[in-house]
């Protein structure tokens, strides 16, 4: 490997070799007159290599991607083998801060990118991301959660007919693998329409951290990272006892009725159409109606919800694996 001798500068902070330096992007003032500040953590290895960005808490209320992040920082993983890795753990501190998944202007910013300069408090945020660090970036894995009562299975979402995406999605080798269009708005998109590789992993659910989901985000990471030989020498990443299962299609099962929601099945497991997969009862003992499997596939989301309403999506459904 050649030692770097580039310049390397993150938010006219400039990084020399072998550094690590923690950037203050400032994105706010408070109706209070406080400065609202977001921490980029910035590592460079001695030796030239890629840009990868980690980053959650998107949606600040999705808490499991934040902790994988928080982890690959306490644990030094973030300390590359060459190139440089700059983490972003918490990116929407407004929403963090009031547990939910908004900004204050009660807009989502996985749906404002590319932004604006002049646009909403949101808009202007998701500018800012793409203006001042995405240039500097060759691959972002983002971090994600289900919404609130809805539990996704670890897995990566990559847009289909990539070839790129599938390199690097597949040195991931998450539990699953969802091909999935990019959505308007989304950082993924605003990522994709300017060159850069971005991953987005799915995992758990909304304020809850669950440590299963989170040893598989930095497991994935770790491998990740070794793909490309960025992987610090102190660190071995595990290699899954299970294939990655490849999803092309999927559906949501929804509730046919309101109640009581009773899960039968595990989550992630491979279920038989006409399966009870659970049921929907009244609280007065008269009335359960089972919630039955459309197609063999596998559930890659749980509605762990004890009420449901009509219309609620329950359980997310594989319908097509690839090659099949």
């Amino acid at each position: 490997m050649l030692i770097s001798n580039k310049e390397f500068t993150l938010l006219n902070k400039t990084i020399i070799p072998g550094e690590t330096k923690i950037i203050d992007l400032n994105i706010a003032t408070l109706h209070t007159m406080t400065e609202l500040k977001v921490p980029v953590i910035v590592s460079r290895s001695i030796y030239d290599g890629p840009t990868v960005l980690l980053s959650a808490g998107l949606h600040g209320d999705e808490l499991t991607g934040i902790e994988i992040v928080r982890q690959i920082i306490r644990r030094g993983i973030n300390y590359p083998a060459c190139g440089t890795i700059i983490c972003i753990p918490l990116i929407n501190v407004f929403g963090f801060v009031n547990q939910d998944r908004d900004f204050p202007d009660g807009r989502d910013l996985n749906r404002v990118f590319p932004g604006s300069a002049n646009g909403s408090l949101a808009s202007r945020f998701a500018y800012h991301l793409m203006q001042d660090i995405i240039p500097s970036v060759d691959y972002v894995i983002d971090f994600h959660a289900g919404g609130r009562s809805r539990f996704n299975v670890s897995q990566i979402r990559i847009e289909p007919n990539n070839p790129a995406l599938d390199e690097v999605a597949n040195a991931f080798l998450a539990p699953f693998l969802l091909y999935s269009e990019n959505i308007d708005g989304s950082f993924r998109e605003a990522c994709d329409k300017v060159g850069v590789n971005y991953l987005l992993f799915e995992g758990g659910k909304a304020l809850d951290i669950h440590e299963e989901v989170i040893e598989e985000g930095i497991q994935g990471t770790m491998r990740f990272l070794d793909n490309l030989n960025m992987l610090n020498p102190n660190f071995c990443s595990q290699i899954p006892s299970k294939p990655t299962v490849f999803i092309e299609n999927s559906l949501w099962i929804r509730a046919q009725y309101s109640g009581l929601l009773h899960n039968y099945i595990t989550n992630g497991t491979f279920v038989k159409e006409g399966a009870v997969l659970g049921i929907i009862s009244d609280p007065y003992g008269t009335v359960e109606e089972p919630i039955i499997a459309p197609n063999d596939g596998y559930i890659i989301c749980q509605n762990q919800a004890a009420i449901v309403f009509q219309g609620d999506a329950i359980y997310h459904i594989s319908t097509k694996l690839k090659d099949e």
